[in-house]
């Protein structure tokens, strides 16, 4: 059976983590590098897919004990070892980043959040806070790049994010690339959907906020907009 060294330079896992970033590799080709090598019948991508069919998913993989993984075929006590190591190093970053995570009190707080996350201030891109019941940040995610609509901005992409972490409560927001922040009828269209689509799953969605330049933003909630 074929190797990952049997592939092309750009569909093996290292190399594309090299040239792409982690982002582009799935599950499979992250869990491959890890494991480093495979046997003589399966590659370490063909090994790593099937742990994650095993064990229903990285999750799965994660909660799996070092013999639970030693037991499947080509996964030694090495390999077991190297999966163990790697999950307890991101349970202690998740700890770490949720000891320091900031509480989004104002707006303000969210502006400088939203700031920061924005990868290209020429174009529109929303983004959501997913927040817990203290309204500490769990996470802060990029929903879309693009001309704010309904068909970029559905619920479901916003509020899938925010159950998978279990948040309680959303805080959304998008920049106006032209500089001015205020909210055009396309925003406030979207934000009654999202509020909407929050009581029914409840999940309030706390705030709107648009960013224009020059230190200038709207906040629905204090416009009584929300």
């Amino acid at each position: 059976m074929p190797g990952i060294k049997d592939l092309p330079t750009e569909e093996r896992p290292r190399e594309r983590l090299l040239q792409y970033g982690p982002k582009a590799l799935d599950n499979a080709s992250l869990l491959a590098i890890i494991l480093r090598t495979g046997t003589r019948s399966h590659s370490a991508v063909a090994l790593a897919q099937t742990l994650l069919s095993r064990y229903g998913g990285l999750l799965g993989v994660a909660r799996a004990s070092i013999t639970e993984l030693c037991s499947v075929p080509g996964i030694g006590a090495t390999k077991g070892v190297q999966i163990a190591a790697c999950v307890e190093l991101g349970k202690r970053f998740s700890a770490m980043m949720a000891r320091e995570a900031p509480d989004i009190t104002s707006p303000e707080e969210a502006v400088r959040v939203f700031i920061s996350i924005i990868p290209d201030d020429t174009k529109e891109t929303f983004m959501a806070l997913i927040l817990n019941t203290k309204n500490r940040l769990i996470r802060a995610k990029v929903i879309s790049i693009g001309t704010l609509n309904a068909s970029l901005v559905h619920p479901r992409e916003v509020f899938r994010e925010a159950i998978a972490e279990g948040g309680a409560a959303v805080l959304v927001g998008h920049n106006h690339p032209s500089g001015d922040p205020t909210p055009s009828r396309e925003d406030r269209e979207v934000t009654a959907r999202l509020v909407e689509a929050g009581k029914l799953l409840g999940i309030e969605v706390l705030d709107h906020i648009v960013i224009g330049s020059e230190s200038r933003w709207v906040s629905f909630q204090e416009r009584g907009i929300l």
